[in-house]
């Protein structure tokens, strides 16, 4: 590693055109640590982005500012600006209305105590977007159909969320993240608990919903990066060293550090 430098400067294309995210200079801090250093990156409209890089490095903490789940973590201090089209989601913006459009799918799948069909009626319930019966109805077979799940479970909706496999419960979860009409979807490692076939599900249904949403996913499997995303950012020590294309990242990095990563020399 004494051969490989870092330099202050991110390689690639860290801004786009039609940006739905923007993060400008965005510093992170948990206490007097710091955790991220002075990160600008835009997440393009129906676009995957895919973030990569060794375990600590920042990746999740920068997704989890997105939507403010960092708000929950004492001592979490985010500097810097980041917005939902041009407007920054640290202002007056209120966080409830916020999670609504910018969604969040996690590393193990968390279904509520609750059945399949009150799963995904729980946030449009909450967020006033259904009264009547026969709109949650819609709803719930809407999302589960969009989370390639309808089939499995139209005949047991009554039954609990956590009596499904692995990779039903996350499907169940991206559901009801859908459910409310999100403009965003965060996924942080959404496979790392799954088997392959499974994984395979997920990834077949990143490729259809990233046609109607912005997604960001932090993934540990290059392999995976390489498959969903249109663009992939790399993060060592809480900086974004490089962003690009997918294809360009994994064939011709443009940093000495996403080369190593790459090719397997550390991480």
């Amino acid at each position: 590693m004494k051969d490989i430098a870092y330099t202050d400067r991110t390689v690639g294309k860290p801004l786009v055109d039609n940006p739905k995210m923007t993060i400008r200079d965005a510093n992170v801090f948990y206490g007097e640590k710091q955790a991220i250093h002075n990160v600008s990156l835009d997440i393009a409209a129906n676009e995957v982005l895919a973030m990569i890089g060794p375990s600590g490095c920042g990746k999740s903490t920068l997704l989890r500012c997105l939507n403010r789940m960092n708000d929950t973590i004492l001592g979490c201090r985010v500097d810097g600006d980041i917005c939902l089209d041009q407007e920054n989601i640290y202002g007056k913006m209120d966080v409830v209305p916020l999670r609504a459009r910018v969604g969040m799918v996690f590393q193990k799948p968390n279904p509520f105590p609750k059945s399949i069909y009150e799963n995904v009626a729980y946030g449009p319930r909450i967020h006033g977007l259904a009264t009547r019966r026969i709109e949650f109805d819609e709803i719930v077979e809407t999302s589960l159909r969009r989370a390639g799940l309808w089939e499995e479970v139209k005949d047991r909706l009554d039954q609990p969320g956590t009596g499904l496999s692995g990779g039903q419960q996350q499907r169940l979860c991206i559901a009801r993240t859908i459910a409310v009409n999100p403009e965003v979807i965060l996924m942080d490692e959404p496979c790392s608990a799954l088997d392959p076939i499974a994984t395979a599900k997920i990834e077949e249904l990143i490729a259809e919903l990233s046609e109607n949403y912005t997604i960001a996913i932090v993934t540990h499997s290059m392999q995976q990066a390489a498959r969903v995303s249109q663009r992939t950012a790399y993060f060592h020590l809480g900086r974004l060293i490089e962003v690009n294309d997918t294809e360009r990242v994994f064939t011709n990095p443009q940093h000495k550090l996403t080369e190593a990563y790459i090719t397997g020399r550390f991480g």
